[in-house]
């Protein structure tokens, strides 16, 4: 049976997510590990109701968001693979590439929680620009005024009906008042993620990502940069430095999916956001999700 496993990025994150995973084998160990390397008690973070701490504690600080979802991802996609099921390909949605590494053995978990504070901390510091979502709109429409409006960007494709914009303020505003649209939000994020406003922190994480090895992958990976199953470390590294200033072409990583015959997707993290775009997109596929430990299983 052809089954994907896919994993969530930054709007996936819940308040007590934590709790819901913190008696798998070694997730302890996990968050006491990444709260040393990030001087921030992560569990407590991802604990407490987000209102009631500083902004510096808040899990939807890009700072701690990021590595509070891989933590939950990566215990329970090792518990899943203890308990004897395994891939035939994975994917990750913008961090959740990361987590996509580590489950193909790419990367190892102190490599990535490195890499992971590294990364955060750039696009938090980004500070240009900012994002927008865009639901049910008309896509020959959308595609003629990102092509016309300066400084505009689609930076998540996510489906034919859903797509996040990244660009300048003035460009944003722009489009809202121009496109026909079910729904136009603005995001709460600190720069433009996943377009040309990110060169600068893009430059420096490829600076960081040349003293890592990549390894060789223990199954095929589907890049945001580059949708295609890639089975090449270098190849792998090479679509991950390009990842940070170009989009996530997620719509096209799901018709990857339909071509190569998947029959079920499985979203592994806290929430059912991809799920919810391939119960839409691929017909006829099963689609899980397993999001806690009482649920290690497909």
């Amino acid at each position: 049976m052809t089954v994907a496993w896919v994993f969530p990025g930054q709007g996936s994150q819940k308040i007590g997510m934590a709790n819901k995973v913190i008696d798998l084998p070694n997730a302890k160990f996990r968050f006491n590990y990444a709260s040393e390397v990030f001087e921030r008690n992560l569990f407590e973070i991802c604990e407490l109701n987000s209102d009631k701490k500083n902004l510096s504690d808040d899990l939807n600080n890009t700072k701690n968001t990021q590595i509070c979802l891989f933590l939950v991802e990566s215990v329970l996609l090792d518990s899943l693979k203890e308990n004897g099921f395994k891939p035939t390909y994975i994917a990750g949605h913008s961090l959740g590439e990361i987590t996509a590494l580590y489950c193909a053995d790419v990367l190892s978990f102190e490599d990535c929680v490195q890499l992971i504070k590294v990364r955060s901390g750039l696009m938090a510091d980004a500070a240009k620009g900012s994002m927008a979502a865009l639901i049910s709109f008309d896509r020959d429409q959308l595609d003629l005024l990102v092509e016309e409006i300066d400084d505009l960007v689609i930076a998540n494709d996510n489906s034919s009906s859903q797509v996040v914009l990244s660009g300048s303020e003035k460009a944003l505003d722009n489009i809202s008042k121009r496109i026909k649209a079910k729904r136009f939000l603005k995001l709460n994020v600190s720069g433009a993620f996943h377009s040309p406003f990110m060169k600068e922190s893009s430059f420096q994480f490829s600076k960081y990502l040349d003293t890592l090895e990549f390894n060789q992958p223990s199954m095929p990976v589907i890049s945001n940069s580059h949708p295609s199953l890639c089975n090449n470390p270098n190849d792998l590294k090479v679509r991950f430095k390009n990842q940070m200033c170009n989009g996530v072409r997620w719509r096209q990583t799901m018709d990857l999916m339909k071509e190569n015959s998947i029959l079920q997707m499985v979203e592994i993290g806290p929430s059912n956001v991809l799920g919810g775009l391939g119960k839409r997109h691929l017909k006829d596929v099963k689609i899980s999700q397993v999001s806690s430990a009482d649920q290690i299983k497909y």
